[in-house]
């Protein structure tokens, strides 16, 4: 076969695959969009949900999606950064972090079913903070470590070595090295890997469903005392989330119109996770170049 004929077939063939990929994923967000959408509007956004009747909404879960995220978010980076930091400025390749790099592949292969049945035994029983927040977001930070581990320490490990030679010829210390040159060069890479553990989070039910419950209590959003039993800020108490309410409209809906509910949570969680996902593309980029321009 001629060379040049078979880049030309290669090339075809790949264009073609992204063709489909692109296909399948433009189907599935136009089939939920076009059936959730018109069901969209500021009194099913905001109110809270109905079980034997119509006309719910889906305020409370959307604002637990949010706050289970923020959560999990300030849990999980710091580790991470610090873990991905380790493992590619200061360990030495050794048996042990050759194992502790095998552990971390183990646990990002980890099912989210499994994930959740460690939280539900550890968080909800033997820790006893029972069906909260609190034990939805560290059971989901369990999850979401090993991706966000590999991701900072590839994004680190991916600075050519001359930025760090520079910056210890003039003078600078390791750890300034790190935080002043090499890891505003790695932030994009870090943002990416944040936005997709971000992503993971929010459309995430069967971990949820045994650690954050699948209830809510009736907030009253005008308390913001965290330690109040109806505070939204609450992190001991049960929250629902969005996935997990479109899962359990879906498995044992009794309301009538519980078709049109989960087309409508459905369209509003992948809203979200656009709005969402774009927002903190921007927001990265915008930090990425005032800290490289400092």
């Amino acid at each position: 076969m001629n060379a040049k004929f078979a880049d030309r077939l290669a090339t075809a063939i790949f264009y073609v695959i992204a063709f489909i990929i692109v296909l399948i994923l433009a189907s599935l967000l136009g089939y939920v969009l076009y059936n959730g959408v018109p069901k969209l509007s500021w009194q099913f956004i905001s109110s809270p949900p109905q079980i034997f009747k119509t006309g719910g909404g889906v305020g409370p879960q959307l604002f637990n999606s949010f706050y289970l995220l923020v959560l999990t978010m300030i849990i999980s980076i710091p580790i991470s950064l610090g873990a991905g930091i380790y493992m590619a400025e200061y360990a030495k390749k050794n048996a042990w972090t050759d194992f502790l790099r095998t552990m971390i592949e183990v646990l990002s292969s980890l099912p989210s079913i499994v994930v959740g049945l460690f939280g539900f035994l550890f968080f909800v029983i033997y820790m006893g903070w029972g069906f909260s927040i609190l034990s939805g977001a560290l059971a989901l930070a369990v999850f979401n470590l090993p991706l966000m581990v590999r991701v900072v320490e590839e994004s680190v490990r991916n600075i050519p070595q001359q930025q760090r030679e520079a910056g210890l010829a003039l003078g600078v210390s390791r750890w300034e090295t790190i935080t002043t040159i090499v890891l505003p060069a790695a932030l994009p890479g870090i943002i990416t890997g944040v936005i997709l553990a971000s992503g993971r989070v929010f459309g995430e039910a069967a971990a949820l469903i045994y650690t954050a419950g699948m209830s809510t209590p009736n907030l009253d959003f005008s308390n913001w005392n965290p330690f109040s039993p109806t505070s939204p800020l609450n992190p001991m108490r049960p929250a629902e989330t969005l996935a997990v309410h479109i899962w359990k409209i879906n498995g044992e809906g009794i309301m009538p119109d519980a078709a049109a509910v989960s087309d409508g949570a459905a369209a509003l969680l992948v809203i979200a996770i656009l709005i969402f996902n774009l927002g903190a593309r921007w927001i990265g980029g915008l930090v990425h170049r005032k800290m490289t321009s400092a």
